[in-house]
C-alpha cells in the first residue's frame, strides 16, 4: 500500500473519518423507521439545511430529523443515544447472565460436562454474529426504526421461553438460546444505522459511537448481576423473565423517541433485494461451521457427523461466494474487497475470539476452581464495566489524534496481556493480584477495537457502502466468540480428556486464546507497518 494513510489524518482538517455515514444523509442508505422514502423536496430541504449550517463557517453537530432536517432537542438527543446504547449493553446482558448462572441452568437441566456448557454462550454468540448482516439489509428495506422495535419484541419473547426451558430439556434451552441471539442481532446494525442516519459528520458523532460500545462490559456486568440474584435468592428461570420484561419495556420507549426516518425505495423485487439466496447459503454456512466446532469441542472429533456438519458449512461458503459474485444486491459487495478489510477482520477475529475465551474460562475459574458463588462472581467482574467506559471515553479522544492503526494494536496487547494474567494466576492467589488487573486491562480490548475497526474500515470502504462497516465489525465480533470457544473447548476436551484436571484443561483453552491473541497483535502491527503514512522526498 502506498501514499498516505487515510485513516491517519485528522477528521478535523479533512473529515475523511466521518464519511462513514454521510451517503444516509443524502439517500445513498436507507435511514432509520419511517414507512415512506423522501419526496424530493424533503431531501431538498434536508440538503439545504445542511449547506446553509456548513455555509455559515460554525458547524451545527446536532443530530438532526432526516425528513424535516430540523434539529433534535437536547432531551430528545439523550434519549434517543441512551436508547440506542441499551442495545448493546442488553446484547452483553445476554451474554453475562447465562455466564454468571451456567453452572446452575447446567444442573437444573442435566448438563453434567463442563465443556458441553459453552453451548449456552456459543449458541447466543453465534446466531448473533450470523445475522447481523441479513439484519442489516431488513433495515434499509423495511425501516431501521420499526426493524430495531422488532429487535427488542424478539430478545424479550424468546428470553420468556428460555426461562420456560427449565420444564423441558437442555436441547430446547439452547435452542432457544441460539433464537434468543437473533434479538440482538437485528438490534445491533440497525441501532447503528440510527446514530449513523441522525448525526452529521461531527467528533460528537464519534462521541455517541464511542458510547455505543462503551456499555458493553457494563451491560455483561449487569446481566451478571441480576441474573445471580434471581438464581442465588428466586429461581434462575426470573433471569430471563426479568430481561424479557426489560426488553419489552425499551420496545415501547424506542418506539416513542426515535424520531422516523425513510427507507430505501427500490423496485427490483424484494427477495432479490434480500438477496434472499445468498442469506440462505451465508447463513446455513457459518452456522454449519461453527456448530461443527462447538460439536467438535463436546463429541470430539472422531465423530463422524463433526466432519460432516463441517464440510456441509464449506461448500455452503462456496455456494455463497459464487452467489455473491454475481447478486445484484449482494450482502459483501465485491467492490469492498479489499487488503484493509482483511487485515481489520482479522484483528477483530483474533481479539474478540480471545475475549471469548477469557469471559468464559474466567467465570468458570472463579466458579468451579475458587468455589465462589454466581453473586461474588458477577461482583468481581464489575470493573469491567468502569474500565470499559473509561476505554471507551479515551479512546474517543484519541480517535481524532493519533493513527487507528495503533489503537488497534494497542487493544490487541490488551486482549492479550488480560488473558495472559488469568491463565496463569494461582487458584489460591487473592482476587486483588492478577484477576483484578485483568479485569481492568481486557475491556480496553473490547472498547479501543470496536470503534477504530468500524472507523478504519469507513476510511477503507467506497462511500456508497459507508453503512457495512459497522456492521461488518459486529458480525466478525460475535461469530469470534461462539468459534473461538469451540476451538479452546476442543483443546480443553483433548487436553482433560476425563475431567480428572480441570485446572489443566482450562489452562490450555486460556492459553489457545493467548496464542489467538499474540496472532492478532503480529497482524495488527503489520497493519501498522504498511499503512503508515510515506515520507515525502
Amino acid at each position: 500500500m502506498s501514499g498516505p494513510d487515510v485513516e491517519s489524518q485528522s477528521p478535523l482538517s479533512d473529515g475523511v473519518e466521518y464519511e462513514r455515514n454521510k451517503v444516509m444523509r443524502a439517500g445513498g442508505i436507507p435511514s432509520a423507521g419511517a414507512e415512506k422514502p423522501l419526496t424530493p423536496s424533503e431531501t431538498e430541504k434536508a440538503n439545504s439545511s445542511d449547506a446553509s449550517i456548513h455555509a455559515s463557517g460554525k458547524p451545527d453537530t446536532r443530530p438532526r430529523h432526516a425528513r424535516t432536517g430540523e434539529p433534535l432537542s437536547l432531551p430528545r438527543e439523550i434519549a434517543v443515544v441512551t436508547v440506542v446504547c441499551l442495545a448493546q449493553l442488553m446484547t452483553q446482558a445476554g451474554v453475562g447472565q447465562a455466564l454468571a448462572i451456567i453452572n446452575i441452568t447446567g444442573d437444573s437441566l442435566g448438563i453434567t460436562e463442563l465443556a458441553s456448557r459453552s453451548w449456552v454462550i456459543a449458541a447466543y454468540s453465534l446466531t448473533v454474529g450470523t445475522f447481523i448482516l441479513p439484519a442489516g439489509r431488513w433495515g434499509d428495506l423495511f425501516g431501521h426504526k420499526r426493524m430495531f422495535v422488532i429487535g427488542f419484541v424478539w430478545f424479550g419473547s424468546w428470553s420468556i421461553l428460555a426461562g420456560l426451558s427449565v420444564y423441558v430439556d437442555q436441547i430446547f434451552f439452547d435452542f432457544c438460546r441460539a433464537m434468543q441471539g437473533i434479538g440482538p442481532a437485528i438490534l445491533l446494525p440497525n441501532g447503528i444505522a440510527i446514530l449513523g442516519t441522525l448525526y452529521p459528520p461531527s467528533p460528537r458523532k464519534d462521541m455517541a459511537f464511542a458510547m455505543f460500545g462503551s456499555v458493553a462490559p457494563g451491560g455483561a456486568s449487569i446481566g451478571a448481576v441480576f441474573a445471580s440474584i434471581f438464581a442465588q435468592f428466586l429461581w434462575w428461570p426470573w433471569a430471563y423473565w426479568a430481561m424479557a420484561i426489560a426488553c419489552f419495556m425499551i420496545a415501547i420507549v424506542a418506539w416513542v423517541v426515535i424520531p422516523a426516518c425513510p427507507r430505501k425505495d427500490d423496485k427490483d423485487e424484494l427477495f432479490q433485494r434480500l438477496d434472499g439466496l445468498g442469506s440462505i447459503f451465508g447463513v446455513g454456512g457459518l452456522v454449519f461451521v461453527n456448530v461443527a466446532w462447538n460439536q467438535g469441542s463436546t463429541m470430539g472429533w472422531t465423530t463422524t457427523y463433526t466432519y460432516i456438519l463441517l464440510i456441509i458449512g464449506l461448500v455452503l461458503l462456496g455456494i455463497f461466494a459464487v452467489i455473491e459474485s454475481r447478486a445484484a444486491h449482494p450482502l459483501i459487495p465485491r467492490t469492498i474487497l479489499n487488503a484493509k478489510l482483511g487485515f481489520v477482520l482479522g484483528c477483530i477475529a483474533c481479539g474478540w475470539g480471545t475475549f471469548g475465551i477469557w469471559v468464559y474460562y474466567s467465570f468458570q475459574f472463579l466458579l468451579v476452581l475458587r468455589g465462589q458463588t454466581p453473586l461474588l462472581t458477577s461482583a468481581q467482574f464489575v470493573p469491567c464495566a468502569i474500565s470499559g467506559l473509561c476505554a471507551a471515553v479515551t479512546t474517543g479522544v484519541l480517535m481524532s489524534r493519533i493513527r487507528h492503526a495503533y489503537i488497534m494494536l494497542t487493544a490487541l496487547l490488551c486482549f492479550t496481556v488480560g488473558t495472559i494474567l488469568v491463565a496463569t494466576a494461582p487458584v489460591e492467589q487473592t482476587y486483588w493480584a492478577q484477576t483484578f488487573v485483568s479485569m481492568v486491562i481486557t475491556p480496553w480490548g473490547m472498547d479501543m477495537s470496536f470503534p477504530a475497526g468500524t472507523l478504519i474500515l469507513s476510511a477503507a470502504l467506497p462511500r456508497e457502502h459507508q453503512g457495512l462497516a459497522a456492521s461488518l465489525v459486529s458480525t466478525v465480533v460475535n461469530y469470534s466468540i461462539s468459534l473461538g470457544l469451540g476451538f479452546a473447548g476442543t483443546v480443553e476436551g483433548n487436553v482433560d480428556k476425563d475431567g480428572s484436571d480441570v485446572l489443566k484443561g482450562f489452562r490450555a483453552a486460556l492459553y489457545m486464546g493467548i496464542g489467538l491473541a499474540s496472532l492478532g497483535v503480529a497482524v495488527a502491527a503489520l497493519f501498522t507497518i504498511v499503512t503508515r503514512p510515506r515520507k515525502k522526498t
